[in-house]
């Protein structure tokens, strides 16, 4: 296991990028044009977020892509150590920080529109992934698995503690989200300038960020931890599995109580949310790792590998480019026989163009790392 890929890793991860980037968009077109209630209701509210408390399977998604950013530590990490000394390590951390964080802009800080008024800094799940394993870095180095267990504990607390005292769990009171105005001001996703030419925040947009990231490190350092399990435990693999099983079972459990007074907020990642999704990523990796890599069954993963192998390709282009227009160039036609549906077509068309091109990368081993 040390010297090979984790397979069900690359899986997992194929399956959290390709609902993001190739089947929710297409859900999103074609349920509501479904009569059945289960399909247009019960089914899309599962692939969207929850507006404020509570917890989606949608919103799974980003804190999955956090907690599998840290599987990989213990095992790229300490092998890149035995090449190199820790000043080499360190400026290959910070360049992937630094990378991550330009390419997170590109996606949703606008970057792109090339008008300085639109340039939001700290917006995106790639800048979260960077800030989460920048902080889970030094733990994973430097403390024994234990101690990494009480390091998180005190950045659950350290969130907490003033998310209780300084304000409350509504979208706009929230400690975070004072923060955030604070340190960001007006490169904070939301803002602009009304028409006195005052520069403001939107109420509708509640997601934080910096004082999140304390939480951000939680969730990549649970990964991290998750990691070490499957790395230290080669000889036994089917009680690695339950390890992680019953790890997962135990972080819902905790996850759960804890909403009790401290409601599951994903848009602000309080504590008890990191532990509830962090819970879920355990059981998820629990059942990839046992079914995979445990008893073997790789037939019809392949195509999962695409996303998970080169995953930031996939986020990136699939968030980034549009390819209905190379779409609707050659399938306009349709559009009079199958009239509402022709939408749900174009993006499925453009699905398959981004599956298309993570095929040929994958086919051609054109990986590309941060």
């Amino acid at each position: 296991m040390n010297n090979k890929r984790l397979l069900s890793l690359d899986v997992l991860r194929g399956l959290d990028l390709f609902m993001l980037v190739g089947l929710q968009p297409i859900l999103w077109q074609a349920l509501p044009k479904i009569e059945y209630t289960f399909f247009n209701t019960t089914l899309l509210q599962q692939i969207d977020h929850v507006q404020w408390e509570g917890f989606s399977a949608w919103d799974l998604v980003m804190p999955l892509f956090l907690f599998m950013s840290g599987v990989t530590i213990p095992f790229s990490l300490p092998k890149y150590l035995k090449q190199h000394n820790n000043i080499q390590l360190w400026k290959r951390v910070l360049k992937r920080v630094i990378v991550l964080f330009i390419l997170g802009m590109v996606v949703q800080g606008n970057i792109l529109s090339l008008n300085p008024e639109r340039i939001y800094i700290y917006s995106n799940t790639l800048q979260a992934i960077a800030t989460g394993y920048l902080l889970t870095v030094p733990m994973a180095l430097y403390l024994k698995p234990r101690t990494q267990v009480i390091a998180i504990v005190a950045l659950l607390l350290i969130y907490t503690i003033p998310m209780t005292l300084f304000g409350d769990w509504s979208p706009q009171g929230n400690f975070a989200c004072e923060i955030d105005k604070m340190v960001l001001g007006r490169f904070r996703d939301g803002s602009y300038i009304d028409s006195a030419g005052v520069w403001q925040f939107a109420p509708w947009y509640d997601y934080t960020w910096v004082w999140s990231s304390l939480t951000f490190c939680c969730t990549v350092a649970m990964g991290s931890l998750a990691g070490s399990i499957i790395r230290n435990g080669n000889d036994n693999r089917h009680r690695t599995a339950l390890i992680l099983f019953l790890t997962g079972i135990a972080l819902i459990a905790a996850g759960s109580v804890w909403g009790i007074w401290q409601p599951i907020i994903k848009r602000i990642w309080s504590g008890s949310m990191t532990l509830y999704s962090g819970g879920w990523c355990y059981l998820l990796l629990a059942a990839f790792y046992w079914w995979i890599d445990v008893k073997g069954h790789k037939r019809g993963t392949e195509w999962l590998q695409y996303y998970g192998c080169n995953a930031i390709s996939a986020y990136i282009i699939g968030e980034v480019v549009n390819f209905r227009s190379v779409a609707e160039s050659l399938l306009h036609g349709t559009e009079q026989y199958i009239g509402e549906w022709y939408p749900v077509l174009l993006t499925t068309a453009n699905g398959a163009i981004l599956f298309a091109i993570l095929a040929i990368m994958y086919k051609q081993k054109i990986f590309l790392k941060v």
